[in-house]
């Protein structure tokens, strides 16, 4: 059995070399440029990086000195996995994909350009006004292919190369640390993983050839499966869906510029076709048993694409970002897509709680679906929703400590920050990383606290993959600003740094750092913290257990629980006060907190949360297939009237609406009863053996005029809330629920319901003892009912938490019903009152049969009260059947509807009158009827 690891990146790519060329005489023209040494490229290397970074952040000559110290810059040899430097950059900053690595020869991009934000893009595609057409066509005619012309002659160059294949600077670092230490542990037959993903490179100039020999050799050598989209897909894809849009709003950040991309529908054609790519090569090489984990937002739609083709595989996904709220995620035009394809995952697993929760209110509220805190019920199947924290590998990060680039860097910095308290930090330069937000705290510290201007650096690595020219210029002028205040020819408070730093550079400021600070607006979980907490156990210096200031808007605080320096971004006093804290704080109170993040680190391993992951995986596939209707057998009546004919003492637990009998109308006060329905009850009760409960939702006074016709009828109202033993008189009832408790929060309820009335014509609200339903049914406008419906129930769930109910939205209406009572917790009440009888000694033998018979959401509570019952050894002989077909936890089901559970039971009571004169000992059935 194979594990699939799909991420948009392998970890590995390749690079491409030229083949040694017999010597030519010299072109004295040209023998110049042929004779540059090595340093001469790397020099104009950078020249022409820095044509693209635009113009470098004004300095001062104190700066400048700094940026000598660190423009050493060392980058690690070419190392294979296994050796400790291969250690993947948990938040790399790659180069912009497509553009050439700095030290790969690989293929550019031939994707040439996408359409434009320009509203005449949308002509083509509407071809509504004939002028627009031919004004669109005559543009798109202008505009240039040299993008495309020289494919023939890149592929021609390309197909000549030799290559070799080498750690990708692109990908998920903490997602390949992760699995790398759980596959070094694990046992090849527990653990063989399989990675699918792309090179991290334009492939169309590469022919079909040496595409089949890269995907040979990673598929044989490194267990890769290589995914190769086309240039244009993949550049629409990720540069523009996924950067412009998905990425933004995940985060909180709504593109809303004028010239954002965000709301036009051509990059989301990409987004799908490169998801399709990724489907397609996982199932062409699944093979049964097999199970398949889908990695982060890039492959939304994967879930769904695979579950289509593989119906009974295993999918797992992982988002590795935040995920917003449904208010933000309903921006999105492609809300629906998104996460229908999620939810063809068996399991969906985010980083935090909050993450999770807000998922399953969006699929509540977008979708008008049943969340609860365990996932999402659909039509046809659940899905289990879960949250588990990814880590880090603490092993991984102490070999790469021991190396002695990083023991060097160590000196270096200690020697040149030698007496200063030095806070460092390390983030994308992007609007979401807060490296404004902590610059500008970091301000209001200097001027709050002049004592501290001549001890305390800033060092801020401020690494970038693509130019942001207004947040750039808003960040230089912040930095020019504390320079020319707090400066001095001896001392610079805050160096700025640019430009990204070796691994090993990375690590020996994590070890040396006084503190680290991260004022992200927004992130999924950021490892950089849990490698600082590993890097200051002191192993290595005498500076160790440095505090850690984390924003409260990072995956990584709800881990830490308060361990660390808490903070809001956006309150930049309240930053330069946690400054002020970590710096002054004492020994032993940092030794307090270190601890305590310790321990979170080195238990919230990489490791751990693979392990978890694919032990939750396990387990909800498992629970999610014997729920799955294809795989539940149909009632076998003749084994059940074995068993009934065995039997001393039998329990029967039967749904009524849908289940006994055909749903009426809703707005009907007074129901009718089919007469077979009434006479089949009547022929189980007419047997003194027999004990017959009827279940519904509807209210009591509605059952008791519904039932007036079976005499001895147990009956229990409003799913729970009202019970009517066996045997009392009609009006002899039992409440559970405390009817004046409930009339406060349905007084809140019913407004909330009011106001979405208000909004949804043909709908109406059906007010009872207990709860409260939203009718819409028969709304004028079903979709738009549908939406409001999901946003009601949003509304309430999270608005009258405290009064301890739900609202569940259905196809039909919005219920909601207290959280205390369900016609599980009915049955449960009965049976204790059937075993306290056999306790005091009424003659009467425990039940060594039972029968549940449902057909909808509510009779779960029941199905799964009567399957611990079997397990548990308390009644031998179980049988839970579903009416219909359907995903429910039920063992057996009818396919017949309610004339095939009708005819069951009735020849179940006819051997209550073909039993043999004298066999008086059968014992009393009872016989629970359940109804919504």
């Amino acid at each position: 059995m194979s594990t699939f690891v799909a991420s948009l990146f392998l970890p590995y790519t390749v690079d491409f070399h030229d083949e040694p060329e017999a010597p030519k005489r010299p072109n004295p023209q040209r023998m110049h440029s042929r004779a540059a040494s090595a340093t001469d490229m790397k020099a104009l290397a950078n020249t022409a990086a820095s044509l693209f970074n635009g113009p470098p952040v004004p300095q001062t000559p104190a700066e400048e000195k700094q940026d000598d110290f660190f423009s050493q810059l060392q980058n690690d040899p070419r190392i294979k996995p296994g050796d400790p430097r291969s250690l993947a950059r948990t938040e790399a900053a790659p180069p912009e994909w497509g553009a050439a690595a700095q030290f790969l020869n690989q293929p550019k991009s031939t994707a040439g350009p996408l359409p434009s934000g320009s509203i005449l893009d949308y002509v083509k595609s509407e071809k509504k006004d004939p002028e627009l057409l031919a004004k669109y066509t005559a543009q798109r005619k202008r505009r240039p292919t040299t993008g495309t012309s020289r494919r023939g002659s890149n592929e021609r160059n390309f197909a000549r190369k030799t290559w070799t294949v080498e750690p990708a600077v692109q990908g998920n670092g903490g997602l390949i640390n992760a699995i790398r230490a759980h596959d070094a542990i694990r046992s090849e037959e527990d653990f063989q993983k399989i990675w699918v993903g792309t090179l991290g490179f334009p492939t169309d100039a590469l022919v079909d050839n040496k595409k089949e020999e890269i995907s040979d050799k990673l598929a044989n050598e490194y267990d890769a499966v290589t995914v190769f989209p086309s240039d244009r897909d993949i550049d629409g894809h990720y540069a523009h869906y996924c950067k412009t849009i998905l990425w933004p709003v995940f985060h909180y950040q709504i593109p809303d510029h004028p010239k954002s991309k965000a709301y036009e529908d051509h990059s989301w054609e990409f987004y799908r076709n490169v998801n399709q790519n990724f489907a397609d090569k996982i199932i062409a090489n699944y093979k049964r048993g097999d199970v398949i984990w889908v990695h982060d937002y890039h492959l939304l739609l994967v879930p769904g694409m695979i579950r289509k083709k593989l119906p009974d595989a295993q999918i797992g996904f992982f988002l590795h970002a935040a995920f917003p709220s449904s208010e933000v995620f309903r921006c999105l035009s492609t809300r629906k897509e998104l996460l229908e394809g999620m939810l063809g995952a068996n399991l969906v697993a985010f980083q935090t709680k909050e993450y999770a929760h807000h998922f399953l209110q969006t699929c509540s509220r977008l979708l008008t679906v049943e969340a609860t805190p365990e996932g999402v019920q659909l039509e046809e199947r659940f899905v289990n929703v879960s949250h588990e924290p990814i880590g880090v590998d603490p092993e991984g990060m102490a070999k790469a400590r021991e190396e002695p680039e990083v023991q060097e860097w160590i000196k270096v910095i200690q020697e040149r920050y030698k007496g200063k308290h030095l806070i460092v930090a390390r983030d994308k330069l992007d609007n979401v990383r807060g490296v404004r937000q902590k610059l500008l705290a970091f301000e209001l510290f200097l001027n709050k606290y002049p004592e501290w201007r001549q001890k305390v650096v800033l060092l801020q690595v401020a690494t970038s993959t693509t130019e942001n020219s207004e947040l750039l210029a808003t960040v230089s002028d912040i930095n020019t600003r504390i320079d020319s205040v707090h400066s001095t020819l001896a001392h610079q408070p805050l160096v700025f740094l640019k430009q990204d730093i070796s691994f090993s550079q990375y690590v020996a400021l994590l070890t040396v750092a006084d503190v680290m600070m991260i004022t992200s607006l927004r992130e999924g979980m950021n490892l950089t913290a849990h490698e600082f907490v590993l890097c200051q156990d002191g192993a290595s210096t005498e500076k160790k257990f440095g505090p850690l200031i984390l924003s409260e808007f990072t995956g990584s605080a709800s881990v830490f629980g308060g361990s660390e320096i808490s903070v809001n971004p956006w309150d930049y006093q309240h930053c330069a006060e946690a400054i002020k804290l970590a710096l002054e704080m004492s020994p032993e109170e940092k030794e307090r907190r270190y601890k305590k993040l310790s321990d979170v680190v080195h238990k919230q391993t990489g490791d751990y949360w693979a392990t978890r992951l694919n032990e939750a995986l396990t387990k909800a596939s498992k629970e999610q297939f014997s729920r799955d209707a294809m795989s539940i057998p149909r009632l076998s009546v003749t084994s059940l009237a074995q068993k009934y004919k065995e039997a001393e003492r039998r329990v029967f637990i039967l749904d009524y609406e849908g289940t006994l009998a055909t749903y009426g109308t809703d707005k009907d006060v007074v129901l009718t009863s089919p007469q077979r329905v009434l006479d089949t009850l009547n022929e189980l009760l007419s047997d003194k053996k027999n004990i017959v409960y009827v279940m519904s939702g509807r209210t009591p006074e509605e059952l008791q005029r519904l039932f007036r016709q079976v005499p001895n009828l147990g009956i229990i109202a409003e799913n729970g809330c009202f019970l009517r033993e066996w045997g009392a008189s009609d009006d002899e009832w039992t409440a559970f629920a405390d009817v004046e408790a409930s009339a406060a929060w349905k007084k809140d309820v019913k407004s909330i319901f009011q106001y979405y009335a208000e909004r949804v014509e043909g709908s109406w609200i059906e007010e009872r003892h207990c709860s409260l339903v939203f009718h819409y049914e028969k709304a004028v406008d079903p979709e738009a009912a549908r939406a409001q419906a999901g946003d009601c129930a949003n509304h309430i769930n999270d608005s009258c938490q405290s009064y301890r109910v739900q609202a569940i939205p259905t196809s039909r209406a919005v219920t909601v019903e207290s959280l205390d009572w369900s016609k599980g917790s009915a049955a449960t009440r009965i049976f204790e009152k059937l075993r306290h009888d056999n306790v005091e000694g009424k003659g009467r033998t425990p039940p060594d049969f039972l029968l549940v018979a449902g057909n909808d959401r509510e009779d779960e509570t029941i199905f799964q009260w009567a399957n611990e019952l079997s397990e548990k050894g308390k009644v031998s002989n179980v049988t839970t059947v579903s009416v219909g077909k359907r995903n429910t936890q039920a063992m057996t089901t009818i396919t017949q509807g309610t004339t095939g559970l009708i005819s069951a039971l009735q020849k179940l009571s006819n051997y209550s009158y073909d039993a043999p004169e004298g066999s008086g000992g059968r014992r009393p059935s009872v016989l629970l009827t359940t109804g919504s």
